[in-house]
């Protein structure tokens, strides 16, 4: 892999660089209530807390009073032809006033159609009506909870005949016309570019680093033939230099390690994040 020039360019909203986290998850409550561990800050999956009441949302609340909060969706469906959900944006807006939200973001797809969720990222068609269409959509949203959306690379198993833009290039290009952020969800970068055969390195030098506010990381599946991206192991060797390359790309941006299914204690997880400042110090960053 070659190594990218480094570059110090900050994200155009002010975002902080709030250093490495990890998702808020169940099983991990009672150890981040008890000891307080030395993690950075924590990003919620923002429907899990939306609707419920109860512990998730004391747990919630304790956590917000403690450490930084981000907000992360799965059914914001931004790519949808269904209207927009004013109400589900309504308790969005609400939830991320309640836990002082750094920033608010969901994947660059759609989950849902004819008012039915399928409950999964569904991949765009790549054309200049559905940019356009995005474009409206993102700004929309923003001018509705009053802040910039961040947007994530979703993985990828197919595409469309008529796909006529290569996605970096899509996804740049909805950051720049929307004004919106990006969410570089480094082992997504991996995992579509085994299963389509696209360049990983050019894909993430294509975008804009300054619209980059935060990194993902996570373990995956790898059959072979293709790759699924499941958030329940390590992070390979693969996507930790891709993540290499990313530091170099932006001069550093906030960090999280996904870790979704098999989840281990909350120390090993840690632990696992924490790999990442390896590869920040050899990119050519000066960390702390």
């Amino acid at each position: 892999m070659r190594r990218a020039p480094l570059t110090t360019v900050k994200n155009r909203f002010g975002f902080p660089d709030l250093g490495i986290g990890v998702g808020l998850r169940t099983v991990h409550y009672g150890h981040v209530l008890a000891e307080n561990p030395a993690v950075d800050w924590f990003e919620i999956i923002s429907e899990n807390y939306m609707e419920s009441g109860g512990r998730p949302r004391s747990v919630l609340e304790r956590v917000a009073a403690r450490y930084p909060v981000v907000m992360h969706g799965v059914s914001l469906s931004i790519g949808s032809t269904d209207p927009l959900d004013r109400a589900y944006l309504g308790r969005l807006r609400d939830l991320a006033e309640r836990c002082r939200a750094r920033w608010v973001s969901d994947h660059l797809c759609w989950t849902g159609v004819a008012g039915e969720n399928l409950h999964d990222l569904m991949p765009l068609p790549r054309t200049e009506e559905s940019l356009r269409h995005v474009v409206a959509r993102v700004k929309e949203v923003q001018d509705f909870l009053g802040r910039p959306l961040v947007l994530e690379n979703p993985s990828s198993y197919m595409g469309f005949r008529g796909d006529t833009v290569p996605e970096a290039e899509f996804l740049a290009r909805v950051a720049e016309k929307a004004d919106c952020g990006l969410l570089l969800d480094v082992n997504n970068v991996f995992v579509s570019a085994r299963n389509h055969g696209f360049d990983p390195v050019a894909y993430i030098e294509t975008l804009p680093a300054d619209r980059i506010v935060q990194f993902h990381l996570a373990g995956h599946e790898d059959h072979g033939t293709h790759i699924l991206d499941t958030h329940d192991s390590t992070v390979v060797d693969g996507v930790w230099e891709l993540y290499r390359l990313a530091w170099r790309h932006t001069g550093g941006r906030s960090t999280l390690l996904e870790w979704d299914g098999r989840i281990p204690d909350f120390p090993t997880v840690h632990a696992e994040a924490l790999k990442a400042r390896a590869y920040q110090r050899s990119g050519g960053v000066p960390v702390a």
